[in-house]
């Protein structure tokens, strides 16, 4: 998944997609500690595909605190004038 393809999704649609991605991640992993993987390069991308989907959300919620302090600071400035 690229990185402009997760920054269209909702902050509900990421979570969803790490709780997806974390599941097939367990499974793949499980079945790699029994046997040989077809394709091992998948728990990689994997895993990276969920450090993306965490890094934008922490990133949301980042812009939306900030967004916050910066709309409380306004009003203090309005009511100090």
């Amino acid at each position: 998944m690229k990185q402009s393809e997760i920054r269209e999704l909702s902050v509900e649609d990421i979570k969803e997609k790490i709780e997806d991605i974390e599941a097939a991640q367990q499974k793949l992993l499980l079945t790699h500690a029994v046997s040989q993987l077809e394709n091992p390069q998948l728990i990689r991308v994997n895993r990276r595909t969920i450090a993306r989907l965490k890094t934008e959300l922490r990133k949301r919620e980042i812009d939306d605190s900030v967004a916050k302090v910066e709309k409380k600071g306004s009003k203090k400035e309005t009511a100090a004038e």
